[in-house]
């Protein structure tokens, strides 16, 4: 017999943070829910049960996913024998789709119903997967209104909800004065230009990009002699994490740990990983280069797989044109990636011009209160009979 638990998969460090308001959300509504699964650290404070730890299975690519396999396998198989011991109301799985689509497979079997928030971008690459979608989840919560269309084309029930990140964009973070006076707590000069680093949230990324995101510093910081660098802490490492890369760096530093769109108000123009952070560097208006790095044989797979889609950078794909400039694979060359920040400094006209675009992207993403709609959308849940087990 169900009682009022809800299960959430939650293993990446954006997904994490937006299942944090999740629980929030929840508290006030329903203080007395229960609520296990995969997630953070920040959502164990909230009461949540950790069965798998976000930061332990934030993991990409072939070779890092077959290191790891022993350890998915375990939280895999502890999470399905959990649902089907506590028969949770609903299962809510967020992004990482290889994990979450075998999993919703096993879950619809049991009977237990699945819901996607956080849905990957199939309508990018492996289109298949929506034939899986369409079979085992109930309903995908979509961020982007573009989604509706091809969900709706293939016969998924959706519901566009709009972005988590908006109810995150507090007015104090353009408030210029406020965001001065925070630079120079930091030891930031007004007259300073400060280069902010977003290497990534999983360890193969900042394995892949930091090293070269330090070399476009260099770069930078030899021409300018006003740059100040600033490094951004994803919530997924320490810093300590970082220092092993900056032995030899030769340049003074900050490393920031903090909330995310906090951090990236420090900075004047960003360098960032390819994922929900390009988002938020978007949303605060700040002139960034984009770029991705993979292992050779990754990187061929996904050059194959990706259909339908001209840009992989989120700023990009909503405003539907190359606004700033993402670079992938050799393109994401130190010399390259530092050409193309330089411009940002040497070129005003064009540092403006971008800045405009990236204004326009809150009308692509709907209105506030994500995280409220999709709580009271799962209700539906707590009031239906749950369906039989399927043999």
């Amino acid at each position: 017999m169900s009682d009022d638990s809800v299960m959430i998969v939650a293993a990446e460090a954006s997904s994490a943070a937006f299942a944090v308001r999740l629980l929030e959300s929840w508290k006030k509504t329903r203080p007395n829910i229960r609520v296990f699964g995969v997630g953070s650290s920040e959502m164990e404070s909230l009461g949540f049960e950790r069965l798998g730890k976000s930061e332990e299975m934030a993991v990409v690519g072939a070779a890092e996913i077959i290191t790891h396999y022993k350890h998915l396998k375990a939280v895999f198989n502890r999470l399905v024998e959990e649902a089907a011991k506590r028969r949770p109301r609903v299962v809510v799985v967020m992004d990482y789709p290889e994990f979450n689509l075998m999993l919703s497979k096993k879950l619809h079997r049991l009977g237990i119903p699945v819901v996607y928030y956080i849905s990957p971008q199939i309508w990018a690459w492996r289109q298949g997967r929506v034939k899986t979608i369409q079979r085992y989840c109930k309903k995908v919560f979509l961020l982007f209104p573009f989604e509706k269309k091809f969900y709706d084309r293939h016969q998924v029930t959706s519901e566009f909800v709009g972005h988590p990140v908006l109810d995150e964009l507090d007015p104090t973070l353009f408030d210029e004065a406020r965001r001065l006076e925070n630079r120079r707590r930091c030891g930031i000069e007004d007259k300073d230009i400060v280069l902010g680093l977003m290497p990534g949230s999983r360890r193969l990324e900042l394995k892949q990009h930091f090293a070269i995101q330090l070399e476009v510093a260099r770069i930078l910081m030899k021409k300018h002699s006003q740059m100040k660098l600033l490094i951004l802490c994803a919530p997924s490492f320490s810093r300590e994490d970082l220092l092993p890369y900056l032995e030899d760096f030769g340049f003074p530093y900050i490393i920031q740990k903090d909330d995310p769109l906090r951090m990236i108000n420090l900075t004047d123009l960003v360098l960032v990983a390819s994922g929900t952070a390009t988002l938020m560097v978007g949303l605060l208006r700040k002139p960034m280069v984009i770029m991705y790095k993979m292992k050779w044989l990754t990187g061929w797979i996904a050059r194959i797989l990706v259909r339908g889609t001209k840009f992989f950078g989120l700023v990009n794909l909503i405003l539907d044109r190359e606004v700033v400039p993402e670079r992938w694979q050799a393109q994401a060359s130190p010399s390259i990636l530092a050409h193309e920040l330089d411009r940002y400094l040497v070129d005003p006209g064009y540092r403006q011009q971008v800045i405009q675009d990236l204004s326009k992207l809150p009308q692509y993403l709907g209105e506030k209160g994500a995280t409220d709609r999709v709580v009271k959308s799962l209700e539906e849940f707590f009031v239906e009979k749950q369906p039989e087990s399927k043999s």
